[in-house]
C-alpha cells in the first residue's frame, strides 16, 4: 500500500513538473505580446503625453498582468526614490529583481536592458527610435516563442507523465 501511494506521488509530481514547463512555453508569447503593447504605449506617452518616465512606467504597470507589472512598478519606484545612479542602472536593477517572475527568456531580457540605456538619457526622438527598435526585436522573439510553444508545450506535458511512469516502473 505504501509503495502504491509513493508511486502515485511520484507520477503526480512528474506530471505537475511537465505541466509547469508546458505553461512556461504557453505564457511566453503572450507576455511578449503584452510587453510589445506596453512599449508602444510608452512610446505614445513619451511622444505625445510628455509624461515623466516614472509616471509613464506606473501607468504601464496598471495595464499589465502582475508578472510584467511588477517589473515596471519596481523601475518606477527606483526612479522615484531619487537615487544618484543613472536610469540605465536602476532599470537593470529592476529587471534583475523581477525577471525571474516572468516566462521571458534571455533574448527578451537583452532587448529590454538595451532599451533601458536610452530611456530618460536621450532626447524624445531618440527614445522613440529605440522604443520602435525594441518593439521590432520583441516581435521577432514573439514569432520564435509561438513556434517553440507549438513544438515544445505538448512535449513537456507528455514527458512529465511518461517520465513519472518510467520512474514508477524503475522503482518497482
Amino acid at each position: 500500500m505504501t509503495k502504491l501511494i509513493g508511486a502515485a506521488l511520484v507520477l503526480f509530481a512528474c506530471t505537475l513538473l511537465g505541466l509547469f514547463q508546458s505553461q512556461q512555453y504557453a505564457r511566453r508569447p503572450l507576455q511578449i505580446r503584452r510587453l510589445v503593447l506596453a512599449l508602444q504605449r510608452l512610446e505614445t506617452e513619451i511622444a505625445y503625453g510628455f509624461t515623466p518616465l516614472p509616471e509613464a512606467l506606473l501607468s504601464l504597470a496598471a495595464m499589465l498582468p502582475e508578472s510584467l507589472a511588477a517589473l515596471f512598478r519596481r523601475a518606477a519606484e527606483l526612479l522615484q526614490a531619487g537615487s544618484s545612479r543613472s536610469t540605465a542602472e536602476l532599470w537593470r536593477q529592476a529587471i534583475g529583481e523581477r525577471w525571474a517572475h516572468t516566462s521571458l527568456k534571455a533574448g527578451e531580457r537583452e532587448v529590454i536592458e538595451r532599451l533601458g540605456a536610452t530611456l530618460g538619457a536621450t532626447d524624445r526622438d531618440d527614445q522613440i527610435k529605440h522604443l520602435r527598435l525594441a518593439v521590432q526585436h520583441l516581435q521577432a522573439e514573439e514569432l520564435t516563442a509561438w513556434d517553440e510553444r507549438k513544438r515544445y508545450a505538448g512535449m513537456w506535458r507528455n514527458l512529465g507523465v511518461l517520465g513519472g511512469a518510467l520512474l514508477v516502473l524503475l522503482m518497482y
